[in-house]
């Protein structure tokens, strides 16, 4: 081999060399970059993938939120419906009540003058009746009377009292009774010792006892009874007054009126 020829295989092995060493440099970079793709691209992934975890959590957040808000929604649903029913129920409890004080209100209407028509015939059977205890009760009717007039006090209130007035009348029917009192006859007032038996007979007796009487509904006065009613009087009264065993006293009774 000639020295020239030496020379250009030479040259030609430097350049083959030179070329492959830059081949190798190339194909060592474009490993490299497909080593930084690779680790972007695992990057990118990983942030991906916490992207959608953080996704999935918040949409799992928002779902256990609706379904909170739907079960709140269904509650309030039930409990308007209660509601309804009670604002119903309510209502017409509201209406009956609304009858029930317009009926009240009619009876009562009804039954104030009828209490009125009842004190005034109160009033007259007491004035009509044997005189016992004549202020008291006429007492009686006149504080029925300012009861009536009262506005804080109930219509039963009222009827109450009076039927309790009635009925004080009616056991002065069945009752003894002995009381000290002012008795007036013939312009004169005295005091006396009164004896009455039901309604069939108020006698009275003086103090002294030297006095006895009776009082004569049918002529409507005071009559003065012999003496020999005078132990039967002082007797009743004893017995009135649960000073003495009840027994047989003859005492002196009206004749019935003949029947017209």
């Amino acid at each position: 081999m000639t020295q020239s020829n030496r020379a250009r295989c030479a040259a030609v092995v430097a350049v083959t060399a030179f070329l492959l060493a830059g081949a190798g440099t190339a194909q060592a970079q474009q490993i490299e970059q497909l080593i930084d793709l690779e680790k972007q691209v695992a990057q990118a992934g990983a942030q991906s993938q916490a992207n959608v975890d953080k996704i999935a959590d918040e949409t799992d957040r928002l779902l256990q939120e609706y379904r909170t808000v739907m079960t709140q929604i269904d509650n309030i649903k039930v409990y308007n419906a209660q509601l309804q029913d009670l604002v119903k129920a309510q209502g017409t409890e509201r209406d009956s009540l609304a009858t029930q004080i317009e009926n009240v209100s009619a009876v009562e209407r009804e039954i104030v003058p009828l209490m009125q028509r009842m004190i005034g015939t109160l009033e007259q059977f007491v004035s009509l009746d044997v005189p016992f205890l004549s202020q008291e009760r006429q007492d009686r009717v006149q504080s029925l009377r300012a009861l009536m007039a009262r506005a804080d006090v109930s219509t039963s209130e009222k009827y109450r009292r009076l039927m309790e007035a009635f009925q004080i009348e009616n056991e002065y029917g069945r009752t003894i009774e002995a009381y000290d009192g002012p008795l007036e006859q013939d312009g004169r007032v005295r005091q006396v010792s009164f004896l009455r038996f039901g309604r069939v007979l108020l006698a009275y007796q003086t103090l002294d006892g030297k006095e006895q009487g009776m009082w004569d509904q049918r002529q409507r006065q005071w009559v003065v009874l012999p003496e020999s009613y005078r132990g039967a009087i002082r007797q009743g009264l004893a017995v009135a007054r649960r000073q003495a065993a009840p027994d047989l006293i003859v005492l002196p009774v009206p004749a019935p009126e003949a029947a017209q």
